[in-house]
């Protein structure tokens, strides 16, 4: 069953204004495609013992991208190498460039228990799927309500 939450949360508006920022900058930035940046699309999902980090990379090698964590934010940042090289290519009439190169950076702060020892990583058919397991102290559990063997001190 897929859940999805409006943005109610102060961290789905976080994303939001981080993500509208982003888009809005990269519009400030040089337009040769050796200096642009451009913003992946991202879903984060809260499984019962894990976040997990769908990025949307299509035609990026895993060589370019890296992944690092540190005071619980999950950094995601790489290079896109642009498929029109005029240098190697020589002269090209061009018709559209539609599809961005450059480089790119996504940040997420995560919630305080995380296991950031056990993180994993996958890029596959150009999606970057980054499991982040939740420490076992975050994890819900259920706590068993035992039947009473004897009068309890606060009764007596």
């Amino acid at each position: 069953m897929l859940t999805t939450r409006s943005l109610n949360t102060t961290l789905d508006r976080m994303m939001s204004l981080n993500r509208v920022l982003d888009q809005a900058m990269n519009g400030t930035w040089p337009t040769d495609s050796a200096n642009r940046v451009w913003v992946p699309a991202l879903d984060i999902v809260e499984k019962r013992d894990a976040y997990i980090v769908v990025a949307e990379l299509p035609g990026v090698s895993q060589s370019n991208v890296e992944l690092s964590f540190e005071q619980n934010v999950l950094t995601i940042r790489g290079q896109k190498s642009p498929s029109l090289d005029p240098a190697k290519d020589g002269e090209l009439r061009v018709y559209t460039a539609e599809r961005v190169a450059g480089s790119f950076e996504r940040a997420i702060r995560l919630p305080e228990f995380v296991d950031s020892e056990k993180i994993a990583a996958d890029l596959r058919d150009g999606l970057l799927t980054v499991t982040i397991p939740k420490a076992t102290a975050a994890q819900p559990r259920k706590i068993e309500i035992k039947a009473p063997s004897e009068p309890h001190a606060l009764n007596a």
